[in-house]
């Protein structure tokens, strides 16, 4: 039989040789007892044996794969394990007690990722999530077995569990070991395990961010209807987490989760879309980016649906506003960078105003400095005051408002233009002219208290 193909229903069918096993010291005398009250007993009979004496169990289990290298006992023990926890996700708390802090209980499964065919390799690594989500912290930090007891003995941390896990999800989504269910696997437990702050590290470092974005598209079938809201469950969780969103900006993610939000009937799809969609409005040029895919027609379109869940209505409606300060905000600027390119300035309000600078400034970075080296030209090639004096204090404004601002206006060579304006006849002129030096030698706050 295909070994990918192995259901839990023929794994647990056989029957395994313990005796066997005891008399040539793989297990114990006790392991053995534990197994013949365990094995092919009734649910009810199997769920009080762990309620009474769980963790040894896991005990036996966990050294039986570690001792043990025969592929059909292997599968068999992965299956009882799997029956185990599928039944009581709660029981793989029992993986983490304290009786067990000497032993390794990941390694294992971490070894079963790559040494197995595919039953082996889905077992494993479902196990491992359940595991990996029920294990205790400490603080904000999480500890395994093994790390809190001073044991000496080499035991695989959790940061070693989580890079080998990342690794086997990442090589998976590019070269799945079973044909259909590989992807659908690795996506299922990346976005249980992106919660982790390590596990995004070790997910972004491995370019794994571009591994996610072609799985972003409509869905139709009830399957792809589950990979996909699984898929942007992983974005989601991405989106709080910088690394990747820079990636996340300079990919078709956007345009991808937009076509998906367009067509997509699910609720939890469009909620969780909706959700990344929030979290990244704020950032870089996403909003920009959501304004130009036609974001807020579409919004407006979601909000005449029937939604009943209560927190896609709260989203959509700051997803709204947000678009709509978004919009009003990338207008005063294209209002400002009219004036500019046309090249006449004058004092209307927004060149004085701390939060046009505040909320625009980084829109001075657009296609390599393209307003700044207007302003610059301007300087250069007008005659008339009013625009030069204009001009000389919006390069002082951007020097006060960015991060970089003085950096940036001296490697554009803007310290000679300017000075040259010092001794311009108009008083206008030279006065912003020597506001503009003053900030691009002294800085912009020790400039605006000299001006003070």
């Amino acid at each position: 039989m295909d070994q990918a193909e192995l259901t839990m229903e023929q794994v647990l069918k056989r029957d395994i040789p313990w005796e066997t096993y005891m008399t040539t010291k793989l297990i114990s005398a006790t392991g053995l007892q534990h197994l013949r009250r365990y094995d092919k007993k009734p649910e009810s009979e199997r769920a009080q044996l762990l309620d009474e004496d769980g963790p040894a169990y896991v005990h036996l289990f966990v050294s039986i794969l570690r001792d043990i290298f025969k592929e059909e006992t292997v599968e068999y023990v992965l299956a009882l394990i799997y029956e185990m926890l599928s039944a009581n996700p709660a029981r793989a708390r029992l993986f983490h007690d304290q009786s067990l802090a000497n032993e390794d209980t990941y390694e294992p499964f971490l070894r079963l990722l790559w040494k197995g065919n595919w039953f082996i390799q889905e077992k494993s690594c479902k196990i491992l999530a359940w595991i990996i989500s029920a294990r205790p912290k400490a603080g904000n930090a999480a500890i395994a077995n093994g790390e809190a007891s001073g044991s000496k003995k080499q035991i695989t941390t959790i940061d070693d569990v989580l890079k080998g896990l990342v690794e086997w999800l990442c090589a998976q989504l590019k070269q799945p070991s079973h044909p259909t269910r590989g992807v659908p696997i690795a996506i299922s437990c990346l976005s249980s395990l992106l919660k982790e702050p390590v596990v995004r590290s070790s997910f972004v470092q491995a370019d794994g961010v571009k591994l996610l974005v072609p799985l972003i598209s409509p869905a139709s079938t009830q399957q792809s209807i589950q990979l996909l809201y699984e898929t942007c469950l992983c974005i989601w969780l991405l989106s709080y987490y910088e690394p990747a969103v820079e990636y996340l900006a300079t990919s078709r993610t956007m345009q991808r989760l937009t076509e998906v939000v367009k067509s997509s009937t699910k609720e939890k799809v469009v909620r969780v879309v909706i959700l990344t969609f929030r979290n990244l409005l704020p950032k870089g040029t996403f909003g920009a980016q959501m304004v130009d895919l036609g974001l807020p027609h579409i919004i407006h379109s979601l909000k005449t649906q029937a939604w009943s869940d209560e927190d896609l209505l709260d989203a959509l409606n700051q997803l709204e506003e947000g678009l709509k300060d978004k919009i009003r905000k990338l207008s005063s600027f294209d209002k400002y960078k009219q004036e500019v390119l046309l090249g006449h300035l004058d004092w209307n309000p927004m060149h004085k105003e701390a939060n046009f600078w505040r909320e625009n400034v980084t829109c001075f970075e657009e296609n390599d400095f393209q307003i700044l080296r207007v302003l610059l030209t301007i300087l250069d090639t007008s005659s008339d005051p009013r625009s030069l004096a204009v001009a000389c204090f919006d390069l002082s404004q951007f020097i006060q408002y960015h991060a970089a601002g003085r950096v940036i206006v001296t490697d554009l060579k803007a310290k000679e233009r300017v000075m040259k304006l010092m001794n311009h006849e108009n008083a206008e002129v030279t006065k912003n002219a020597l506001l503009c030096i003053q900030r691009l030698l002294l800085g912009a706050k020790y400039a605006s208290f000299l001006q003070a």
